[in-house]
């Protein structure tokens, strides 16, 4: 037994000293830093590949065969024809956005929806450029003029918008009459109580 004893004073702190001997280069490795040097005019970096260099750029959009509007004659009614010719069209497209008048708001109100409808027409993949005019209409831009209609849809979805104006077209909610129409009740309205009032005095 004491010869076992003896083997073991020798065996552990030989064991201990391989086991510091092993640990040592692993810490030294940890302490080595990669020198990057400040002038990297003649690193070349040939991992950017096609998807890279195109990614951001905007995609170049084909224009469909020319497809014709139906034929006038086919007892189609103008409004429905207009609606074809709206489809057909490759070029920007501008028109109005007039918002609900019968409702009180700010200034700064108008600017906020254009951004707001800006945004979710992006969302949808719709590139659209909106602009309050003053606090009632709001001007729109669309780069290509097939999203129109999209457009057209998406606005009159809104609870603020009460009618969009495409050039000489002008579209409502079904059921809403012309804006005139509303004008002109709300003078009535507004006459109405004026008169309300100085009977009251």
């Amino acid at each position: 037994m004491v010869g076992t004893r003896g083997l073991m004073r020798l065996l552990i702190p030989a064991v201990v000293m391989l086991l510091v001997f092993l640990w040592i280069p692993t810490l030294e490795a940890g302490k080595r830093r990669v020198h990057i040097p400040d002038d990297l005019s003649d690193v070349v970096d040939n991992e950017e590949d096609e998807a890279w260099k195109e990614w951001g750029k905007p995609k170049p959009r084909l224009r469909p065969e020319y497809d014709p509007p139906p034929d006038f004659k086919d007892g189609m009614d103008v409004g429905e024809y207009q609606k074809e010719l709206i489809k057909r069209q490759f070029g920007p497209s501008m028109g109005f956005a007039k918002l609900r008048i019968d409702v009180p708001r700010e200034l700064d109100e108008a600017p906020r929806i254009a951004g707001k409808w800006t945004e979710l027409l992006k969302t949808g993949s719709i590139d659209s450029n909106l602009v309050a005019v003053d606090k009632n209409t709001i001007m729109f831009t669309i780069p290509n003029g097939q999203d129109a209609l999209e457009v057209k849809d998406f606005v009159l979805s809104q609870p603020e918008a009460y009618e969009f104006k495409l050039g000489q077209n002008t579209f409502r909610r079904p059921g809403d009459p012309e804006l005139e129409v509303v004008i002109e009740r709300m003078r009535m309205g507004k006459a109405k109580k004026k008169h309300e009032r100085k009977e009251e005095l």
